[in-house]
C-alpha cells in the first residue's frame, strides 16, 4: 500500500473480489426473476405430499357416465326380452297340479296366458260319448285354444277305455276320480264344458254341445 494514495490491490485479490461480484450479479438477477413470477426464494422449496395430491386431482379427468355405468348393478330396467321371458300370471283357478291318464304330472299353471276349453266327462256318461268327435275336431281346428279333458266319477281303468273308445287320446285328459279338479273350477255334474279365458274369467256350459255350439262358444272365447 502506498502512501497518499489510494491501496493497490494485487492480482489474486482482484480475482476474488471479481468472482463475488459476478455470484451476487447472479444471486440477484434470479431474486428479480422470481420477484416478477410472485415467488420469494423461500418459495423454490420441493413440492411437499399435500401439494403433489392436490396436482394429481388436478389432473385426474372426472369419471364419465360409460365409466360409470357399469357400477350401479341392480338398477338398470329389464331389456325387452327379459320382460318377455318373464311367466305369465296365473289365475286361482289355474293353481292346481293333476295326474294325466298318462301318469304324468300336471300343473294347471302352464295354461297360463292361453284360452283353454275344459271338458268334464265321466266314462258311462252317454252324453260325453256322444258331443266326442265334436271336441275332437274343434281341439284339432283351434290349435290357438288348449282342450283339456277331466275324467270323473269312475276309475282309472273305465276313463282309459272310454278315451279310446271316442278317438280322443290325441287331447289332455286328466284323471281325476277324486274330483278336485272339477271342485277346484266349481263343477258338479257331467257333461259340463268351462271356457276360460286368459285372464281367468269363465263361463260354464252344460252340454252335450256340437261343433257348432263349440264354435260359437269359441268365438266368444277368443274373439275369432
Amino acid at each position: 500500500m502506498e502512501r497518499g494514495g489510494a491501496p493497490r490491490l494485487d492480482g489474486m485479490t482482484r480475482t476474488r473480489t471479481l468472482a463475488v461480484l459476478a455470484m451476487a450479479t447472479l444471486l440477484a438477477g434470479a431474486c428479480g426473476t422470481m420477484e416478477q413470477d410472485g415467488m420469494t426464494p423461500g418459495d423454490a422449496s420441493p413440492p411437499t405430499s399435500e401439494m403433489a395430491s392436490e396436482m394429481a386431482s388436478e389432473t385426474t379427468p372426472a369419471p364419465t357416465s360409460e365409466m360409470t355405468s357399469g357400477l350401479t348393478s341392480g338398477t338398470a330396467a329389464p331389456t325387452a326380452s327379459q320382460e318377455a321371458a318373464a311367466p305369465a300370471s296365473v289365475p286361482a283357478a289355474l293353481r292346481f297340479s293333476a295326474r294325466t291318464l298318462d301318469g304324468e304330472t300336471f300343473q294347471g299353471a302352464g295354461l297360463a296366458g292361453r284360452p283353454v276349453v275344459f271338458w268334464f266327462w265321466a266314462a258311462w256318461c252317454p252324453k260325453c260319448a256322444s258331443e266326442a268327435p265334436a271336441v275332437k275336431s274343434a281341439a284339432d281346428a283351434r290349435g290357438d285354444v288348449a282342450f283339456v279333458g277331466v275324467g270323473g266319477l269312475d276309475t282309472e281303468a273305465a276313463m282309459k277305455e272310454f278315451v279310446q273308445r271316442t278317438g280322443t287320446g290325441d287331447l289332455t285328459h286328466l284323471s281325476d276320480a277324486k274330483g278336485a279338479v272339477w271342485t277346484k273350477l266349481g263343477v258338479s255334474e257331467q257333461s259340463t264344458f268351462v271356457f276360460m279365458k286368459p285372464d281367468g274369467s269363465s263361463e260354464k256350459v252344460s252340454g252335450p254341445l256340437n261343433r257348432d255350439k263349440l264354435d260359437e262358444h269359441l268365438r266368444k272365447l277368443t274373439g275369432r
